[in-house]
């Protein structure tokens, strides 16, 4: 069975100490770095850009998996490429050809990911699965951290692997907010590869046991 993944997600990090926070997850057994890059028009928060993705990228030792809630996301491709990014995640409803997109992500290198917000059915990727590595599934509505677990992800995980399954593809699914010690057996035995956590990991008072734990759970 292929490892279940961490991602603490980086937006919950402290910004004053950002270079700590990273070597903690360096140091941990964590999997990837998850960095949300907010425009405040496709989500109502700003929240970092490039200067500091670069900054995060010249010191992080894992996996770059950058989530843009942006508009208009293709201006952009090539830049996140260049800035070291591994998995690009862009959001369906921010995509008018969605095709195109994972096609120039590709071309760059990087590996394709799509963002689907709680209220866009997974029945819209039937078209794309093949050409998508990896599902962002939005347990929360984008913008903020520490916000509530929207209940309904368990089902649409599980519409998204039978979605996945029937065509063959080969494509992880990840669960973004609200992911705690209390769902993350419910979240992998429903079929998810990857959970995203922020407030979780970053407000607890040993970030590195937090890691350790969630990934056991994960992996049980």
């Amino acid at each position: 069975m292929t490892s279940k993944l961490i991602a603490p997600s980086i937006l919950a990090a402290d910004f004053a100490n950002l270079q700590r926070d990273i070597e903690m997850v360096n140091d941990s057994d964590a999997d990837w770095f998850h960095i949300d890059i907010m425009d405040g028009v496709f989500v109502p928060n700003i929240s970092f850009g490039m200067p500091v993705l670069k900054a995060i990228t010249a010191h992080a030792k894992k996996n770059i998996d950058v989530h843009l809630m942006i508009v208009d996301p293709d201006r952009y491709i090539t830049t996140f490429a260049k800035l070291g990014t591994h998995n690009l995640t862009v959001h369906y409803e921010a995509c008018t050809h969605l095709h195109r997109t994972l096609q120039a992500i590709k071309a760059e290198g990087m590996q394709t990911g799509v963002a689907l917000n709680p209220h866009t059915s997974v029945s819209l990727l039937e078209n794309t699965i093949n050409d998508i590595d990896l599902v962002c599934l939005m347990s929360v509505n984008p913008g903020f951290g520490g916000q509530s677990f929207i209940e309904n992800t368990y089902s649409k995980i599980r519409q998204l692997k039978a979605l996945i399954t029937k065509n063959g593809a080969t494509t992880k699914i990840e669960i973004d907010g609200g992911v705690t010690d209390k769902n993350a057996k419910l979240l992998i035995d429903a079929g998810a590869d990857v959970l995203v956590a922020g407030s979780y990991v970053f407000k607890s008072g040993n970030q590195k046991e937090t890691i350790k734990n969630l990934k056991a759970i994960a992996n049980s």
